[in-house]
């Protein structure tokens, strides 16, 4: 299964057209425009089918995280497709706004009605708020009727519904209800069943004198589908109230027949950062190291194998007042009754340091106060004082953790960004798993109930279904981060999590538990193998990135624009001519592939930011700031190279060079030869680029790299779902090596380079070599190396009309996509393939 967050979120854009954003697979998706959309359809196989209406407010919908499998589509007037090879696709449709499914077209209505009943597929339906009032108005095509803008209170549940899986009744949600425009169901039919109840709000109807009890109203309802066969559960209100969102969870459940389900078990892990750390008055006493205990105790009822999980930097080890001081020494005499980790000595932020020796001697520092005091040493874990130096990564941090604490684990809520906090992740670093950190509310000045942002009102409303609770529904492995302070003054911490805890055991039926780091990241990073590979930003793109990133390093030194290749279309000829301007400059050779880093496709991106920055240094000395670029021609069909390149690189310029791909496959083939590549020695061109599937494996990856990266479009379009069509320029490789001057004038302009480079005192056409040189003098030039231009024998006519089919749709997807991106003229190498090969 894979992680997902749904969200849907209103944006205005600059003529104040509404559109909606869904995060999916940690991936962004947006509409074009609604004029002709009318929903959105999300799913995979035995998915969710989610129907989004127009105009409605996206505050119905908020954050749920699961396991579910999830895939956009956009529809139009009519229903995409339900089936494929007679499975359906879909598990759960949703209905963001009642009506709109109530008055489908016929047409479209029983298609989807005759689905629903083949495939017993369900529909969750909301009623959306409507300015008017509906006083027992039926609808439409159902015994059953609706009363509408209701102010309720005081929501229970119904313990009988078979709906209820993750969330359990017997408790009664006292008070007032989010909102003034809720909906009640009245029916007469054994279809239908309540799953919630509500009250009148009493300040509305008033009992009479004679006292009467008004019964409860509906406010969710379950149709067993008695009538047509459909089952159904119909929501009164959107999201805003809590208890509905578990109760939405538990319809996707019970209507996906168990499908789409959350599994009931979590994690707790409640670290206590900055142990020993803080100013006088606002450390622990013998009093509250009491109470820590006891409350642990407590808790540990609750959640077998909870040990509140301390972080100290022993430099601060009795430094409060007398009574402070006690309460270190009694923490100290009961340090067998938690966890512990290490942060730093003198609670030092690790991206500050530049030398990995006195990074190291600071951290056996506070190892050796720890084994002078018998705190264990040997946990795997550690935090990083304000997350310095695990994201963005501080390379020395990581090794300098290993070789003093071997540490195996750490955490942060800065990966891959703060807020929100619904899309922290996890990955893995240098073989040190990074699990994804989350806050409950309580920061290192929260010490104080009366001095809490909004009171104890606030900070109850968190714990009682509102973002600490959502947090651990919505999250398998919770790692809470609080301080040390939060422990004394009004200890806000025991009260926050033993009855967020307790609230839990009310109305779910999780399953919590903790366990030691180590245990925690590898169940992680099971229900989240997607995760382990981590993804760079760009630090200069997030503040408190910034503020926690190494002060020698500068992103006005990261690339403007890369040269993406394909291979054996020119690249080395374009990078030569880039070279020669005195305002655009390339990365430091690579020992290993001389001018190209190769950094975004392969192994070298584990190597980190740091690795890849140490190519691009900064010219101290130079008058102006040049314009940089990277060249690394295999970046073209790199599968996850426009993902990784626009996380670090989003504002930069992305440069293609495409040739006809039947000439590009056999150059690469004769490359291979000329290497002395055994496979292309050993077998003929029309044998690699007919070799089966069942073929040795070189000779395959020989035929995939000589066929494959000539698929443009397909390529092409990958690079465009990261990428504007603004910053994508397509070169004619034809005209590159024909006409260079212009198409290095076009690529300036395209850049916005200045001031101009004139190539055409600078590159001639060399007779002997067959192309375009650089100009040392009259009667010397200066050309690319023997490998290049070389000669070799023309293409053997089978293959050449094997490839012209080959490519033939290809091709024809590839002139599509130009002239919707508005590209300069088709290539006369494009009209050719494509007239040659019909």
């Amino acid at each position: 299964m894979v992680h997902i967050d749904v969200i849907l979120e209103e944006y205005d854009r600059p003529e104040n057209e509404q559109f909606y954003k869904l995060i999916c697979m940690h991936t962004t998706v947006h509409s074009t425009s609604y004029d002709n959309i009318k929903m959105r359809i999300s799913s995979r196989f035995n998915g969710v089918g989610w129907l989004h209406e127009q105009h409605m407010p996206t505050v119905n919908i908020t954050k749920l995280s699961s396991c579910f499998r999830y895939k956009i589509e956009v529809a139009g007037k009519s229903l995409p497709s339900l089936t494929n090879l007679d499975k359906g696709r879909y598990g759960v449709i949703v209905f963001e706004n009642l009506d709109k499914y109530l008055h489908m077209d016929k047409w479209n209505r029983e298609l989807l009605d005759k689905y629903c009943r083949e495939y017993s597929v369900g529909v969750i339906g909301f009623v959306s708020p409507s300015e008017e009032t509906l006083v027992a108005a039926q609808l439409r095509g159902f015994p059953l009727f609706v009363h509408t803008n209701l102010r309720l209170r005081d929501a229970s549940l119904n313990p009988a519904s078979p709906v209820l899986r993750l969330t359990r009744a017997g408790e009664t949600a006292w008070g007032a209800l989010p909102g003034d425009d809720w909906a009640v169901f009245q029916h007469n039919h054994s279809t239908y069943e309540p799953i919630e109840w509500a009250q009148r709000n009493s300040q509305d109807y008033p009992s009479d004198s004679g006292g009467q009890v008004h019964l409860p109203l509906t406010t969710v309802l379950q149709d067993h589908g008695q009538l047509d066969g459909i089952k159904r559960i119909l929501f009164g209100s959107n999201l805003h109230f809590w208890l509905h969102r578990l109760l939405f969870l538990d319809a996707l459940s019970y209507l996906s027949h168990g499908q789409l389900s959350l599994s009931l078990e979590r994690m707790i892990l409640v670290d206590i950062d900055d142990i020993f750390v803080g100013e006088k008055g606002t450390r622990l006493r013998p009093d509250d190291v009491r109470a820590l205990i006891a409350t642990q105790k407590i808790i540990a009822s609750m959640v077998p194998g909870f040990r509140f999980n301390l972080g100290f930097s022993g430099k601060y080890h009795h430094h409060g007042t007398h009574e402070e001081n006690l309460g270190d020494d009694f923490l100290l005499q009961n340090v067998h009754e938690f966890t512990w980790f290490s942060h730093m000595w003198k609670h030092q932020q690790p991206h500050l340091y530049d030398n990995i020796t006195l990074l190291i001697s600071e951290m056996q520092l506070n190892h050796a106060f720890a084994e002078d005091h018998n705190i264990p040493t040997n946990s795997g874990y550690s935090i990083s004082p304000h997350h310095s130096g695990v994201y963005p990564a501080h390379e020395i941090l990581y090794e300098a953790w290993q070789k003093v604490w071997n540490i195996k684990v750490t955490s942060t809520e800065e990966y891959p960004h703060l807020r929100p906090a619904r899309l922290r992740r996890g990955f893995i670093h240098r073989n040190i798993m990074v699990l994804p950190r989350q806050t409950c509310g309580l920061f290192t000045h929260t010490m104080y109930i009366d001095r809490y942002p909004g009171g104890r009102d606030k900070l109850d409303e968190s714990i009682q279904g509102g973002e600490l609770f959502q947090t651990i529904v919505y999250n398998p492995i919770n790692i809470f981060m609080t301080h040390m302070s939060n422990y004394g003054s009004d200890r806000l911490a025991l009260y926050t999590f033993q009855s967020v805890i307790k609230f839990l055991q009310c109305w779910t039926n999780l399953k919590l538990a903790s366990a030691p780091p180590i245990q925690l990241a590898e169940m992680y990073f099971r229900l989240h193998p997607e995760e382990v590979d981590p993804v760079w930003g760009n630090p200069c793109d997030d503040p408190r990135h910034r503020k926690i990133w190494s002060k020698s390093k500068n992103c006005d030194s990261l690339p403007k624009f890369l040269v993406i290749g394909p291979q054996k279309t020119g690249t080395t000829a374009l990078y030569t001519f880039l070279s020669m301007h005195s305002s655009i400059a390339s990365n430091v050779p690579s020992p290993d592939s001389f001018e190209e880093i190769q950094f975004f496709n392969g192994k070298n991106y584990y190597r980190g930011l740091d690795w890849y920055m140490d190519f691009f240094p900064m010219d101290t000395n130079a008058s102006t700031i040049r314009y940089m670029f990277e060249k690394s021609a295999t970046y073209f069909d790199g599968e996850m190279v426009p993902k990784r390149a626009h996380a670090l690189l989003p504002h930069a310029k992305i440069v293609t060079i495409l040739i006809s791909p039947a000439k590009r496959a056999y150059s690469w083939y004769q490359h291979q030869r000329a290497h002395s590549d055994a496979i292309a020695n050993n077998y003929s061109f029309y044998q690699v680029i007919t070799a089966a599937d069942t073929a040795p494996k070189a000779l395959r990856d020989l035929r995939n790299r000589c066929l494959n990266p000539g698929k443009y479009a397909q390529y092409l379009e990958r690079w465009l779902s990261y990428y504007t069509a603004q910053q994508l320029h397509i070169i004619d490789g034809e005209q590159l090596r024909l006409n260079p001057v212009d198409v290095m004038n076009d690529l300036q302009r395209f850049l916005k380079i200045q001031p101009a480079f004139d190539y055409s005192n600078h590159l001639r056409y060399d007779i002997k070599k067959g192309f375009y040189c650089q100009i040392v003098n009259e009667k010397r030039n200066k050309c690319l190396g023997k490998s290049k231009g070389r000669q070799y024998p023309p293409m053997d006519e089978r293959s050449a009309k094997l490839l012209q089919r080959y490519y033939l749709s290809h091709n024809t997807a590839l002139v599509k996509l130009m002239k919707k991106l508005g590209a300069r003229p088709i290539p006369q190498w494009l009209k050719d393939d494509l007239s040659t090969g019909t």
